[in-house]
């Protein structure tokens, strides 16, 4: 039984690493009708909008590949479904009552509207290409027929993104949507290092200031992962009890939990929001000059963009606390095992007791991890995009839950050795006869 849980370990471990590759070659399918280096330049030289998208795509918008989209249209189309289920009662029962069946109703709805945002995004940047940004002429051959070539192209790499990651939940081990974003930020943390030691080198930053990002970067990563293994843990007393004629005594228990319940979905969710509606802005601004200002208002390193950054952080740590941990069930759950915390009554106190303190560990870790995504913006005004906070967070969030998730697998292989070793071992008759 060891055995087989240790080549069921290994076997999803190579599936993740092979999806994960499939998808890093895919970045470097070029989308037809583009001069990918002068589109590599704009992007380069353009806003910090462009940036921050082309890291979360690992450069596959820099090389306007088929997966120039990324994984960003799944993600929007998963916060108003989640929005949209805690708001409607439709949405909200079919996700309650519905079981398996109810589940994958909701996620079916979260596919159509990926498809629906990936053709608007692809609608934009392809009308975006086709009016020579920057004066550079980008579409080799512009007209509808590349429009709708580009659209088509984009949105069926953006679908095969979605299909991978579920592959990747399913099949492997982690969360195949978070694996891809980690993915992406990873395969650009070599060209950021390379940039910014091109800059010392055109003196453009000093050695000293290189090293000093260095050791911020390392001291955030120490922070991250002490704040990330940081929880409460909530007394959990059991009293003697008789079972036949046999009494057990008192025993003691905890319930963890952690500051960051929340984990790096706020981020990826504020970011997500506030990358959709600058795109376009930028998309559409040389043609319709209202949206113009609307470009620039989402520009990341601003008041505005920060300001709506933290808010939405601090929203989402809330709102993904508040639908993954019920204080009613965990109350419940520990009154049916017949334990209590000290000092509470079981029931609707301990409910509210479990309540109190998830909401303070929440504001405490939305204050940290709206710390750790603003901060560089303040103090790195020239590479917050490389030294970027929200990166280092989802990069080691990513990879403790990773990790996590390998060890939960060893323990279990552990413990199923444990007991098979101490079976008693049976024999034949004719080894008893002997």
């Amino acid at each position: 039984m060891s055995t087989a849980r240790g080549s069921e370990l290994a076997r999803k471990l190579w599936i993740t690493i092979a999806l994960l590759a499939v998808y890093r070659m895919g970045v470097f399918v070029p989308t037809p009708g583009v001069n990918a280096a002068a589109l590599g330049q704009l992007i380069t030289e353009g806003a910090n909008i462009f940036g921050f998208f082309n890291t979360f795509t690992g450069g596959a918008l820099e090389r306007f590949s088929v997966f120039a989209l990324g994984i960003m249209p799944y993600i929007s189309s998963s916060i108003i479904f989640s929005l949209l289920t805690a708001v409607n009662e439709n949405l909200s029962r079919l996700q309650k009552e519905g079981g398996d069946l109810g589940r994958k109703k909701i996620n079916q709805y979260t596919r159509y509207g990926t498809v629906l945002i990936a053709i608007v995004q692809g609608f934009g940047i392809a009308s975006w290409l086709q009016s020579d940004p920057g004066g550079m002429q980008i579409v080799e051959n512009p007209g509808v027929g590349f429009v709708a070539m580009t659209v088509v192209t984009l949105t069926a790499g953006t679908v095969f993104i979605m299909w991978l990651g579920e592959q990747i939940t399913q099949r492997g081990i982690g969360n195949g949507t978070s694996l891809i974003i980690f993915a992406s930020i990873v395969a650009s943390f070599p060209a950021a290092v390379g940039f910014l030691w091109e800059q010392v080198q055109l003196g453009e930053l000093r050695l000293e200031g290189f090293f000093t990002l260095a050791v911020v970067a390392i001291g955030m990563m120490a922070f991250i992962v002490f704040m990330e293994r940081a929880q409460r843990r909530i007394p959990i007393h059991h009293a003697k009890k008789v079972v036949g004629r046999k009494m057990f005594g008192a025993s003691m228990q905890f319930l963890p939990l952690k500051i960051n319940m929340a984990g790096v979905i706020p981020p990826i969710f504020a970011m997500s929001i506030l990358l959709f509606p600058g795109t376009l802005a930028h998309f559409f601004g040389e043609r319709f000059p209202q949206f113009a200002n609307a470009s620039e208002w989402f520009q990341p390193g601003t008041w505005i963009y920060n300001s709506l950054y933290a808010a939405g952080i601090i929203f989402f740590c809330y709102f993904y606390t508040a639908i993954t941990f019920n204080p009613d069930d965990l109350a419940d759950n520990v009154k049916k095992s017949g334990g209590f915390v000290p000092g509470i009554r079981p029931g609707k106190n301990t409910s509210e007791f479990i309540d109190r303190v998830i909401t303070r560990l929440t504001t405490a870790g939305a204050v940290y991890i709206t710390l750790v995504c603003i901060a560089p913006f303040l103090f790195f005004d020239n590479f917050q995009i490389f030294l970027g906070g929200t990166s280092i967070l989802i990069v080691v969030g990513v990879s403790l839950n990773f990790i996590e998730q390998i060890q939960s697998h060893l323990m279990a292989q552990r413990y199923e050795g444990f007991l098979g070793a101490s079976r008693p071992k049976r024999f034949s008759r004719a080894g008893r006869r002997g």
